[in-house]
């Protein structure tokens, strides 16, 4: 698949001379299209989960190596009071839309933490603190999919008709995707800037992981005496909030921006990191199967929608609020 999109971006540039759908974006919509009318072979399974994971996180990690964190210092604090205020009303806001839909309160809490800070990961470490049922577990981390492509596939586009800057437009990637990795397939169409703004902005929001975790570990309701006494903040949902490829991240841009790394190993680094994100994006548009939404009935996808269409309109505000929409 990742071959394939490279191939059909090759041949784009070629015919118009310009490749209007990067082989990111291509291989997200190969493998959606083949996830949703092909039910794939269990055999299968390992090696996507591999790609979508293993694979991507190595991306990740080598993304850091071309990344200066003055880039985002020159924004100075306005952008991280943005990231932090961002979370938070899109965490409340998103809860009371969740509530006034008549979702119950942990369907609900699930779906304004995963929109609001990372996706699955959020909701796969939210899950124990506030004791959810494994079918709302599973609803929310299928519109996350479905949706978190949508929303790779959309922003480009979205910035263009707003004409934000580059450093605006990755930073609004950044405030708004839910994975990692995903903001590179999002802020990669609006250039190198992009990608480095959103990485560091995405970082940023995932680190709020743990606050969200300890607060709602202390707030929520739990199924006994027993479970309120149990350390809900294990190593497990520790790993969550910074796993070894965003620490390898922060050190190999470390290196970058004290001037130990050589041109050429940033110049490598950037290229394999490429070709790897190209590999994984198709291994996330497999995990996608669009029936999933119909499945999940009208509410939730309301509910989902909405939220993340209030989580865009939060981020747009607040780079307008700062100024940053309007530098470069």
């Amino acid at each position: 698949m990742a071959a394939a999109a490279l191939l059909l971006a090759r041949v784009e540039a070629v015919a118009v001379g310009h490749s209007w759908l990067e082989p990111l974006v291509l291989a997200i919509l190969l493998g959606t299209a083949l996830r949703t009318a092909w039910t794939l072979p269990a055999s299968f399974a390992p090696g996507i989960d591999c790609a979508a994971r293993t694979v991507l996180e190595v991306a990740v990690m080598l993304i850091g190596a071309t990344i200066s964190f003055g880039t985002l210092m020159a924004a100075g604090p306005a952008l991280l009071g943005g990231i932090v205020a961002t979370v938070v009303c899109a965490i409340g806001l998103s809860f009371l839309i969740g509530r006034a839909f008549g979702l119950p309160s942990k369907m609900a809490t699930l779906v304004a933490c995963g929109n609001a800070i990372c996706g699955n990961s959020a909701i796969a470490a939210v899950a124990p603190v506030i004791e959810a049922d494994s079918r709302d577990v599973a609803t929310a981390i299928a519109f996350t999919a479905v949706l978190g492509v949508g929303v790779v596939l959309l922003l480009p586009l979205l910035a263009a008709v707003l004409h934000l800057s580059p450093a605006a437009g990755g930073a609004l990637a950044g405030l708004t995707v839910y994975a990692v990795p995903q903001v590179l397939a999002a802020a990669g169409p609006m250039g190198g800037v992009a990608v480095q703004v959103g990485t560091l902005v995405k970082l940023t929001r995932v680190l709020m992981l743990g606050p969200v975790l300890l607060l709602l570990s202390l707030v929520a309701p739990r199924a006994g005496a027993a479970a309120g006494c149990r350390a809900s903040f294990d190593r497990g949902r520790l790993a969550l909030i910074l796993p070894w490829f965003i620490v390898g991240f922060l050190l190999l841009a470390v290196l970058r921006s004290v001037g130990l790394l050589p041109a050429a190993a940033v110049g490598a680094a950037d290229h394999v990191a490429g070709l790897l994100t190209v590999v994984a994006m198709a291994a996330l548009g497999l995990g996608v199967d669009l029936r999933s939404v119909a499945a999940a009935g009208p509410r939730v996808t309301a509910v989902v929608t909405l939220s993340l269409c209030l989580l865009a309109a939060i981020a747009l505000g607040i780079l307008w609020a700062t100024g940053l929409a309007w530098n470069g």
